[in-house]
């Protein structure tokens, strides 16, 4: 085997090319649409966003859940709600999509990058402590690429140092730490609903919470600091509303609620596919050399929101993946080393793995809907590039 310091020559583009994700979505969701139509109300906070609430709500096992247009607005909600102010300092995971970042900038706080294990890619708790400063307030740790965090011991170490924490479950709709769903960790929790998730309306968010002034807050702060419209349309008076604090625009439409909810209803039997392809990418992958399978640790069940192989020097992962888009292959990077993009400033976090990861991982096509043949075509392609001498 030879370091790849080119792009190998290899067959032409299949005129099928897999992509490295694609929504599962049919005529279930048209459906939903067309009833709101039919029903005259398609703005936010009506009632699909409130069923697609409830789902997530009993999903997670909490109190209460707010629809909101991305999971960044409910990141940047939950922040605020939890009393993050101009000046503290919020721990966060390093290996993460930037969104995690800058809602900690959109507070005016200063985020500070903790690193990641190894083997899941979520934060480490053993390094936590030791960024924690009077100035710190919270913890925003992350189910990195659908793989559960150490949700036990974070909670602890929040719980000892008064600080609250915060679930980034963006990618983790459907799975599982210690027989609880990810969503039912931390003070809140927030997913992301975007087309790349395991459950999608294209572009959406809900933040689940078991304390009711948070919940009644995220509400308000969504429909900029007011009352929705929905629920004020049906008072005997007629309420006008005032604005004693800054609120946003972070409404979920109805229309994209109803896709939402139709989604939820499926997430079983799609993690269940997912957790298929995920077993067979795994048992095919051993016979490749360089290219190391994730793992799962016993204690948790990940949503394989995405399949990320591990690519062993002295291979070249950007090289490879060039050769597998050419190919007709999909794939990608994992996702961030946070500490290293320039909007947060210079690097002065120390995160090895997280970085090693960032330049190491290579995102696989992974959806429900792949299938076994097209998955085949993957794995056979992807040894044939890391064999080419």
């Amino acid at each position: 085997m030879t370091v790849m310091n080119a792009v190998p020559e290899i067959a032409p583009p299949s005129p099928n090319p897999i992509p490295l994700t694609r929504p599962s979505a049919g005529e279930a969701e048209l459906a939903a649409v067309a009833e709101v139509f039919r029903s005259g109300w398609l703005a936010g906070q009506g009632p699909r966003g409130t069923a697609l609430e409830a789902g997530f709500a009993r999903l997670t096992r909490r109190a209460h859940a707010a629809a909101l247009n991305n999971c960044t607005a409910a990141l940047h909600l939950a922040l605020t709600a939890l009393g993050t102010r101009p000046g503290d300092e919020v721990l966060v995971a390093d290996y993460s999509f930037p969104a995690t970042g800058h809602a900690v900038l959109y507070c005016d706080a200063t985020p500070v990058f903790v690193d990641v294990r190894a083997d899941t890619a979520t934060m480490d708790p053993d390094l936590v402590e030791a960024a924690i400063t009077p100035r710190t307030r919270g913890i925003v740790a992350v189910d990195a690429l659908g793989m559960p965090a150490d949700w036990g011991p974070l909670q602890e170490i929040a719980r000892r140092h008064g600080l609250y924490l915060l679930a980034d479950a963006a990618c983790s709709a459907g799975g599982m730490y210690a027989g609880r769903a990810c969503g039912s960790f931390g003070d809140v929790a927030v997913f992301s609903l975007h087309a790349r998730k395991g459950i999608t309306c294209g572009e959406g968010g809900v933040l689940v919470t078991d304390d009711a002034a948070i919940a009644e807050r995220v509400r308000r702060d969504a429909c900029f600091g007011m009352e929705s419209a929905f629920a004020r349309q049906s008072a005997d008076t007629l309420p006008v509303p005032t604005f004693p604090a800054l609120g946003y625009n972070y409404k979920l439409s109805d229309v994209l609620a109803a896709i939402g909810a139709v989604q939820l209803d499926q997430l079983d039997e799609f993690m269940s596919r997912r957790r298929v392809l995920a077993g067979r990418y795994a048992e095919m992958l051993a016979d490749v050399p360089g290219i190391l399978a994730p793992t799962t640790p016993g204690d948790r069940v990940s949503a394989w929101q995405t399949y990320a192989v591990t690519v062993a020097e002295p291979l070249e992962r950007d090289a490879i993946a060039v050769a597998l888009r050419a190919s007709g292959i999909g794939c990608n990077i994992g996702t961030y080393a946070l500490h290293r993009q320039e909007v947060y400033g210079p690097a002065v976090s120390d995160c090895p793995v997280s970085d090693r990861l960032f330049r190491r991982h290579l995102a696989l096509p992974m959806y429900s809907d792949l299938t076994d043949a097209d998955q085949d075509r993957v794995v056979e392609t992807l040894a044939k590039i890391v064999y080419q001498q």
